[in-house]
């Protein structure tokens, strides 16, 4: 996470998002943490803030904290309530605030409802125009990108950026947080021509208005970086990915969760241009990472699971892989939905996994599901679901074949 002032807010910047690379049948599909800017904290004048961290990028570095965390947050949130009313705008700010920390959490069904919330009270008392509303226009946006729900989120997140534009200036730092989450939400639609240049514009406004080694930076050459690998562009991405992970482990700390983001991309490279070994030993870091500051069933961990599994799968480690990818897929059913984009994810790597020991049974189902999954959520063009259906096409004739 990535803590930017945002006028007299905290904004706390969860990456908590990851890119779906899919990969041709035979390889695994990868998972490339992609660090948005969305559920933003905000500074709400409560005394009992003040005993936890003002920064919800620390928050998850400690399970025992979060679950301190909510109950300070729900106390704030009925005092104002009580003392102000439920439509002041200091209301608003309890309400994202203990959103933003379910969304920290994974516990996105009860942070929809509290974003939702402050949404309509901020366009109702400051209008559709002010750069709170865009703040919350953003965070409502970025949940539903994680949650798949896509045509909901592009509206919002356009909107949004409009109003920065307009208001904030088109090179405030602002600005850049809402191209770099559009262009997010673009790489998730397959829609990468539109994100490519929206990356690039993030990118050069954090490094003239930020520095070249402020966190934010960090996160846009990331995000970039993830984007040419996923278009094969591998001597470009390489860079960026190690300049980012050079950031991050000098300005946040050895093991800050956003350490695991630039660990896990740095080696899904790595994975791409069959350079196994040094690979390896970064989806095992990055893991550990995640484990022991997000928690064993963080939807991130579910990643490193799945990536790590991967590599196993690609080197023939078929017992070490399969544990991986199951429990992977536990915790995406748990956490994300049985329909979400990454649960499909999941279960196309455990069907290939089932394939590859001639479990054709076992895997003909999973494909399926994935494929059905994929059709609703991306849409039956999408080149994640073409890879799917792909996948299972092959499979099914080859049983016909007696292959």
């Amino acid at each position: 996470m990535e803590p930017v002032t945002l006028l007299l807010s905290l904004a706390a910047i969860v990456g908590t998002g990851a890119f779906i690379g899919f990969h041709r049948r035979r390889t695994r599909v990868v998972e490339t943490a992609c660090v948005v800017a969305p559920p933003r904290a905000e500074a709400t004048g409560v005394p009992d803030l003040s005993l936890c961290s003002d920064d919800l990028a620390g928050l998850d570095k400690s399970i025992d904290r979060c679950a301190a965390a909510e109950s300070l947050y729900l106390r704030s949130l009925a005092t104002i309530e009580a003392q102000l009313g439920v439509n002041h705008p200091d209301t608003v700010s309890s309400l994202n605030n203990l959103a933003t920390l379910y969304y920290s959490l994974g516990r996105y069904t009860e942070a929809e409802p509290l974003f939702a919330r402050s949404l309509a009270i901020r366009e109702q008392a400051l209008g559709t125009n002010h750069p709170d509303t865009a703040t919350s226009l953003n965070n409502l946006a970025e949940l539903y990108r994680l949650l798949g729900r896509y045509a909901e989120a592009e509206p919002l997140y356009v909107r949004s950026l409009a109003i920065e534009e307009q208001e904030l200036g088109a090179n405030h730092p602002d600005t850049a947080t809402s191209l770099n989450n559009l262009a997010l939400l673009y790489y998730s639609l397959g829609r990468y021509t539109e994100a490519e240049p929206l990356f690039v514009r993030s990118l050069a406004i954090r490094e003239q208005e930020l520095g070249a080694n402020h966190p934010d930076t960090a996160t846009s050459l990331n995000n970039l970086a993830g984007l040419y690998e996923s278009l094969g562009r591998y001597a470009e991405a390489e860079p960026l990915f190690a300049r980012s992970l050079a950031i991050r482990e000098q300005e946040l700390g050895a093991n800050h969760p956003d350490i695991a983001f630039s660990l896990n991309n740095l080696a899904n490279l790595y994975r791409s241009l069959g350079r196994y070994a040094a690979a390896e030993p970064l989806y095992a870091r990055s893991l550990a990472i995640r484990e022991q500051e997000l928690g064993a069933n963080h939807p991130d961990t579910a990643t490193s699971l799945n990536n790590l599994a991967g590599l196993y799968r690609l080197l023939g480690k078929y017992a070490a892989a399969e544990p991986l990818y199951a429990r992977s897929l536990a915790i995406k059913e748990q956490e994300l939905g049985a329909n979400h984009p990454s649960t499909a994810t999941s279960l196309n790597n455990l069907a290939s996994l089932y394939e590859s020991l001639g479990r054709y049974t076992e895997a003909d189902p999973l494909f399926a599901r994935a494929l059905e999954i994929l059709e609703q959520s991306l849409g039956t063009n999408h080149p994640n679901t073409q890879t799917i259906r792909e996948n299972l096409q092959t499979l099914r004739l080859g049983l016909r074949s007696g292959g």
